[in-house]
């Protein structure tokens, strides 16, 4: 029971109970009909509740771990009633993303050692990830810390102008270069500008292109290379943005970037207009790459700090 203990504050959860409403609700009537006419976990109700976590997107290598995990707690009791299995899955999902999403962060924080402390931040266009960074930036800015955003991606004019609102509107500087420019030549003048003002946290965008991998990834460790010059270490953390409404598609987001470059983190995007939430366990397990952020509504507020208890209390509730 302590496992579940309330970390977040009622407002916060109720946001996320909210955003993760539809999948629950969707989640629930399948597993209700899996259990249906049965008072104890068999053969039949693992099979028909496999087929519940696939089609919550939870992904098939990810369901089989799940399932394989239930069929040892029945060998292991003898004897399991079908009332108990929400509990034992609540149990076992939360363990599983225990095993990548080690801390239990409820707040918007930066490591102290890091200074300025550079986010690299990567996805395909159309993700939220331009929004993701202007509310991590409006998130960060309300914590004390100063931030700096960079426009990197200088493919499209659109990415430089929304950001540009942006930056406006959570009053942050903005580092950018007219259309068409080097992005790695942005990403260098975004961090020497940070590390000239003081700044706390840097945050880059860059271009939502998968147009040829061999490409991305030269572009990415050009740009990294070229930050180094400035910090040696940079950047701190690479966040992955993908859609969590398109589902199986996540998967293949994630599987071309991670290719393309080394991701330390996720921020999964729009869960709350979906049933898809489910993409959230099979990604940070298939991909050991822990969740950071995810998105459960429009405003600022909306973007939260990922915390695997909460997370699966609402998916659950």
């Amino acid at each position: 029971m302590s496992l579940f203990k309330r970390i977040f504050s009622k407002e916060k959860k109720e946001t996320l109970d909210k955003g993760l409403e539809k999948s629950n609700t969707t989640f629930f009537s399948k597993l209700t009909k899996a259990v249906a006419g049965k008072s104890k976990v068999d053969d039949d109700v693992l099979d028909n509740l496999e087929e519940v976590l696939v089609s919550s997107d939870v992904g098939v290598a990810t369901t089989l771990k799940i399932i394989d995990r239930i069929e040892g707690r029945v060998a292991k009791d003898k004897y399991l009633g079908t009332d108990e299995l929400n509990k034992i899955l609540r149990e076992e999902i939360a363990g599983l993303l225990s095993e990548t999403n080690v801390g239990n962060e409820t707040d918007f924080t930066i490591p102290l050692s890091k200074k300025p402390y550079v986010i690299m931040v990567v996805g395909v266009n159309g993700v939220g990830k331009t929004t993701t960074i202007g509310k991590l930036a409006s998130q960060f800015k309300k914590n004390g810390l100063k931030v700096v955003l960079g426009a990197g991606d200088t493919f499209r004019a659109a990415a430089i102008d929304q950001l540009q609102v942006w930056a406006d509107r959570v009053e942050v500087p903005l580092v950018k270069q007219k259309m068409g420019s080097d992005p790695a030549s942005v990403a260098f003048d975004t961090v020497e500008s940070a590390v000239n003002q003081g700044a706390d946290v840097v945050i880059i965008d860059t271009a939502g292109r998968l147009h040829n991998k061999v490409n991305l990834m030269n572009e990415l460790s050009k740009i990294k290379r070229v930050m180094q010059k400035v910090i040696d270490d940079a950047p701190h953390d690479v966040l992955l943005v993908i859609d969590g409404s398109t589902g199986q598609n996540a998967f293949e987001q994630a599987k071309q970037f991670t290719k393309a470059t080394a991701i330390t983190s996720l921020a999964v995007t729009k869960l709350d207009g979906t049933a898809k939430g489910g993409v959230v366990i099979g990604i940070s397990d298939q991909f050991k790459i822990p969740v950071k952020y995810i998105g459960v509504g429009e405003k600022i507020g909306d973007l939260q700090v990922f915390n695997k208890i909460e997370f699966v209390d609402s998916f659950f509730k």
